[in-house]
């Protein structure tokens, strides 16, 4: 008489266990390395776009402006505008084509921590903008007059605001329910940087004063513009740089909550 084995007992006795998930640090780094490559042969065009709109804004804005404080703050938020076209607008434009042809169902079958995918989207984007935004201060120096002793502090102000602008961008791509609209809403951004950022802020109404100071690449802009000073003050620029890159852990959690919410859809 034959005997019949148990589950357990014996060979095979069902589906293999599943593969350990990945942790953070190295799915980041995977993510990253891929965004990166993927981006290089694509984005680069778009960004010498933004970089040339940056620095026709400042040669525009030079027969407005003499100088002072006015010129520091035409320099810092059109350097900062090239992080908000690449890490906001763009940003938002591929999660929201990503959520639209299905390609979060990819990301979502892949043992890796969401903001993982959050964040290493989020730094290939952000490092993009590096070249343009060096370029843009340096050019806007020389056509301003402004001392470059000091431009060493975009070395915070560029991950810094590309954190919270990409946070940003990446939660109105994946919040939307269309394409189309993450792409309006990638260009809305992108105006609002430019309209709140390069103009000075005492040149706008108090309301729109007041809407300038919820935009995250505010606090970068004054960041970089105090240190056009002759004696910058250096704790109001790290409060500043504090401030930024508070909201920019929060918009990456707002972002990698809305990516486990898009994914699970």
């Amino acid at each position: 008489m034959t005997s019949v084995r148990t589950e357990g007992e014996g060979t095979d006795s069902g589906a293999a266990p599943l593969a350990p998930r990945a942790r953070l640090l190295p799915a980041l780094a995977a993510v990253y390395r891929a965004q990166l490559s993927r981006a290089r042969v694509s984005r680069i065009p778009l960004l010498f776009v933004a970089t040339f709109q940056s620095v026709g804004i400042m040669i525009l804005m030079r027969g407005v402006v003499d100088g002072g404080s006015e010129a520091r703050a035409v320099v810092a938020g059109s350097s900062v505008l090239v992080v908000a076209f690449v890490a906001l607008n763009l940003l938002a434009q591929y999660f929201g084509q990503l959520r639209a042809g299905g390609g979060l169902d990819h990301y979502a079958t892949l043992p890796v921590p969401p903001a993982s995918v959050v964040l290493g989207a989020a730094g290939a984007y952000a490092s993009f903008t590096v070249p343009g935004t060096l370029l843009t201060a340096v050019t806007g120096s020389l056509l301003f007059q402004l001392p470059m002793a000091h431009l060493w502090v975009l070395v915070a102000v560029i991950p810094l605001s590309g954190a919270a602008l990409a946070g940003l961008g990446a939660a109105l791509g994946l919040l939307a329910p269309r394409q189309e609209i993450a792409t309006l809403l990638g260009q809305l951004g992108m105006s609002a940087a430019l309209l709140l950022g390069v103009l000075p802020a005492g040149r706008l109404p108090q309301p729109i004063a007041y809407a300038r100071d919820l935009l995250p690449s505010t606090y970068g802009v004054e960041a970089l513009a105090r240190s056009f000073d002759a004696r910058p003050d250096w704790g109001v620029i790290g409060l500043d740089l504090g401030v930024c890159g508070a909201v920019g852990v929060l918009s990456l959690a707002v972002a990698t909550w809305a990516y486990r919410r898009a994914a699970v859809r």
